[in-house]
């Protein structure tokens, strides 16, 4: 199938498509937004979109690390950065949609909520986590925090990926459904647990 390392030209290819995959749910959300197609509740609507998808691209984020060590397609990498920044993209989305929409910009009122239904606050908890890890995504970031310091900050991603799938199992659960969070679930289990058995067998190898 694909070699283990790709031309720059391909790798460009690449980015270009994943970039047009990764923008089409905001381009199907906007317009659904103009032509008034959000359903009954257009707030509901946008925040399951936009939760659901922040989801499917940290899981895609996650699994590619396991993937190009399965394969050997080290060119993966060079698209990670891209899909992290579109799970951060669609998890602004998703928390604008609560700020905005919930509570019209009322930062009172939203920390109240935050404090008082802990599934947001698991949920607020692992975007403010988000954060450092889309503004130090920069090469000059990289150089300027230090290879070693990059690598620490940036693994927390692991615990921002268990406090996602809390976050939608806790409001699932109110509503009784939790097979999603459960397929979800897994698969995050899942890609974490294949990093424990590598760093785990690091050791021995060496």
């Amino acid at each position: 199938m694909f070699p283990a390392q790709l031309s720059p030209r391909q790798i460009t290819l690449f980015k270009v498509v994943v970039f047009m995959a990764a923008s089409l749910p905001f381009l199907r959300l906007a317009w659904a937004i103009y032509a008034d197609a959000l359903g009954a509740n257009p707030i509901e609507f946008i925040t399951r979109n936009t939760g659901d998808w922040t989801l499917y691209l940290l899981c895609i984020t996650l699994a590619v690390t396991p993937l190009r060590r399965v394969s050997g397609w080290n060119w993966l990498l060079r698209l990670r950065r891209m899909l992290g920044l579109f799970t951060f993209f669609y998890a602004t989305l998703h928390f604008t949609t609560f700020l905005w929409f919930d509570h019209f910009f009322d930062l009172a009122e939203m920390w109240k909520d935050v404090i008082r239904r802990p599934f947001i606050a698991v949920g607020f908890a692992a975007f403010v986590l988000l954060i450092p890890l889309a503004v130090t995504s920069t090469n000059a970031m990289v150089k300027r925090l230090g290879g070693k310091r990059w690598i620490w900050l940036h693994r927390l991603i692991y615990v921002i990926a268990l406090l996602a799938i809390l976050h939608y199992w806790w409001m699932k659960a109110g509503k009784n459904d939790l097979e999603q969070p459960l397929i979800f679930g897994v698969i995050v289990l899942l890609l974490l647990g294949m990093r424990v058995v590598w760093s785990l067998r690091k050791p021995a190898r060496t």
